[in-house]
């Protein structure tokens, strides 16, 4: 039997998507990197896409399309390459998600959700936010997407101090080793049909 097979969603450097490659080639992953999927030219990802010789597309690089019509044309790639499972990492568009496709969608988000969830909370937004609340505890959150912003069932959590004398920067590095361990871990609890995955999914699905 195949590995289930991937599509990686990025918009940024694509330190992700790497280290879920690299798994899966050492055999610790589970499953294959088949598709990286883009929203914007010219990024990290889609180079070390190039050098991993994984096959991408670049989709509506120009903002073009409306949310419902990018994700049409973003899911038809995923199921012309015979995709099962989309994880975004580092995807920054709002994607629609189609009713098939409801708990087969991973995103990676750098916070404790609920907390610092929701519109316009990504990146070092989240990290800023989490140093200005005074937290003294963040992490990431790996959950399935359903059609509202970073609200899906939780699948896993994992927690890193916040010390006193934290930049967002260094906040963010501490959060991103984390994130290392977390998603390999999601993608290896979705395809083992995991008990908590398969709980979560079902949620998804509503």
């Amino acid at each position: 039997m195949s590995a289930p097979r991937i599509a990686v969603f990025v918009s940024g450097g694509g330190r992700s998507l790497e280290n879920l490659v690299e798994l899966e080639r050492r055999g610790e992953l589970g499953a294959t990197v088949a598709l990286v999927v883009a929203n914007r030219p010219g990024i990290g990802a889609l180079e070390r896409a190039r050098r991993l010789a994984i096959p991408s597309v670049v989709l509506d690089p120009d903002r073009q399309l409306a949310p419902a019509e990018f994700s049409r044309d973003a899911f038809l790639a995923v199921e012309s390459f015979r995709c099962d499972l989309v994880v975004l990492a580092g995807f920054l568009r709002l994607l629609v998600i189609p009713e098939a496709w409801l708990g087969r969608v991973l995103n990676i988000h750098p916070s404790l959700l609920p907390a610092f969830g929701g519109k316009g909370c990504y990146g070092h937004k989240v990290h800023e936010a989490v140093l200005a609340r005074g937290c003294t505890v963040s992490g990431c959150t790996v959950h399935y997407v359903t059609n509202e912003y970073d609200a899906g069932p939780i699948l896993l959590q994992r927690a890193c101090e916040v010390r006193p004398d934290d930049t967002p920067d260094t906040l963010a590095a501490r959060v991103y080793a984390e994130e290392t361990r977390a998603l390999p871990e999601a993608v290896r609890l979705h395809v083992a049909d995991d008990p908590r995955a398969v709980r979560a999914r079902e949620r998804a699905r509503g």
